[in-house]
């Protein structure tokens, strides 16, 4: 019998399909509520891809919005829900006998039925028709504002539904705004994913000596938490960079793939996370690779704490995101200047966006089925994105609501590019740096400290749980327990 769970064995998290169940209902009653009462919502599951033009598979990751509405772990499924009864069908699809030799055995409707928790289970073959059935159909049209790319909708079963196809955004900004709040049972998950890569992040830093490669310290992250946590997936490439590396702010891509050496007094930025069906995590750690850090190496990091704690003790619901964004800058600002590697008035330089030369990212990001979970622009009534220096790299300019789960991850970094330019002859914030204190730190990289939140009725609960303070990191990087 079936067991409508999601877990990956013992001392794993057993997530309930009643999740998907209940974001259905969320969604019926969302649509209806923006009149929307009549027709079926329709979803196209992903697809098993292959590697350019050979037979080799790369594991299968659902497509996100199908995933928060079914939790269906196969690829090649669609979805519809009925407005007016709330009726869930699941199309899988029609496998030849073969594939029991090679895939395994071949699943009957009856138990996909049981174990996602839907109402009906048809073949994917008779999608196109269902929908012809329907008084009108909602296809998924819409751009995420991270990538700028569209959503697939239907693909070919759109071709025959004429006048029924509704391809407005209705239905996108719908699910899409659905998706900004997490439900008890989402947050759940989140802290989960949080909790065990919070765990293998104390792991690598405790193992962590100059000397290692890299991406040592990846495969000990992927490591933990697939051993430990049942968390197969990664949330994205992680980030494992040390020195110089550091100030590269999407550092462990292929070009630059985590293959430096660590070598003594380098600071390591460590930049990772794990999923778990399909609820991503995102933790940023740094630390000194000899276990102490050196006296600008500290200024830098405690000026990064600083922000941190900040926005993390002022985050609550009716907060403006950019309005904690420049609480960091200006606690970041204050170090600088206080560590001398600034000089002038604080407001003058963040009237002229001096922060955006050290710190040139947003403060963090909506996060859930996706690291950079939707909703950040575009739906009605957000605030636009900012045009300003730093500002316009945030994910969002939202208004925080409870149940919003976000990243919050202030930087600072020694960005060659961007202090060329800010010292240069024709630059107007020229003025505000001390030359020789921050060519000394170019070789420092850059300091990143990353949290996973959930917005509280009366401010926000972390769910991050890894070595913060000087003196909690070295004395985890010299053998102390944590926590």
């Amino acid at each position: 019998m079936a067991v409508a769970t999601f877990e990956r064995g013992p001392g794993t998290l057993k997530v309930s399909y009643e999740l998907h169940v209940e974001n259905r209902a969320r969604l019926v009653q969302a649509m209806r509520e923006k009149g929307h009462a009549a027709g079926a919502v329709a979803l196209r599951g992903g697809d098993q891809a292959q590697r350019y033009s050979t037979d080799n598979e790369p594991l299968f990751r659902q497509e996100s919005y199908f995933h928060w509405a079914f939790g269906v772990l196969e690829g090649g499924c669609f979805g519809t829900v009925d407005l007016a009864s709330g009726k869930s069908t699941l199309f899988v699809p029609r496998l030849p006998e073969e594939y029991a030799i090679w895939m395994g055995a071949i699943e009957k409707p009856e138990s996909f039925k049981a174990r996602y928790l839907v109402d009906e289970v048809k073949y994917a073959d008779e999608f196109a028709a269902h929908l012809k059935e329907c008084e009108k159909v909602y296809a998924l049209k819409g751009v995420n504002s991270d990538s700028g790319n569209a959503t697939e909708g239907l693909g070919s079963a759109e071709s025959s539904m004429g006048d029924k196809l509704d391809a407005s955004d209705a239905f996108f900004n719908v699910i899409t705004e659905l998706r900004t709040v997490k439900t008890a049972r989402e947050q759940e998950v989140l802290a989960y994913a949080s909790k065990i890569s919070s765990k293998a992040h104390v792991e690598v830093i405790r193992s962590l000596k100059p000397g290692m490669m890299e991406y040592q310290l990846e495969s000990l992250f992927k490591h933990v938490c697939y051993s430990q946590g049942g968390m197969r997936n990664e949330s994205y490439t992680g980030i494992c960079a040390a020195g110089k590396n550091g100030a590269t702010l999407h550092y462990g891509h292929a070009g630059a793939p985590n293959a430096s050496r660590i070598k003594e007094g380098d600071l390591v930025l460590m930049d990772m996370g794990a999923e778990y069906h399909c609820y991503a995590a995102d933790i940023t750690t740094t630390v000194p690779a000899g276990g102490k850090f050196t006296p600008d190496s500290k200024i830098i990091y405690e000026g990064v704490l600083a922000a941190h704690q900040a926005v993390l003790k002022a985050l609550k619901p009716g907060c403006a995101w950019l309005d904690l964004q420049r609480l960091a800058e200006r606690q970041i600002l204050q170090a600088l200047v206080a560590g001398g590697f600034l000089t002038g008035d604080i407001d003058e330089m963040m009237e002229k966006r001096v922060s955006a030369t050290f710190m040139p990212h947003g403060l963090g990001h909506h996060l859930g089925v996706d690291t950079h979970d939707v909703g950040g622009y575009g739906l009605p009534g957000t605030p636009a994105r900012s045009t300003e220096p730093g500002l316009k790299n945030c994910r969002t300019a939202a208004i925080l609501k409870e149940g919003n789960c976000l990243t919050v991850e202030p930087g600072c970094y020694f960005i060659d590019v961007l202090l060329d330019k800010a010292l240069a002859d024709d630059s107007d914030i020229k003025q505000y740096f001390v030359k020789d204190r921050v060519n000394a730190c170019r070789s420092m990289g850059g300091v990143r400290l990353e949290d996973n939140l959930v917005v509280t009725a009366d401010g926000c609960v972390s769910w991050t749980s890894v070595p913060r303070t000087v003196t909690e990191v070295e004395a985890v990087m010299a053998g102390a327990s944590w926590p």
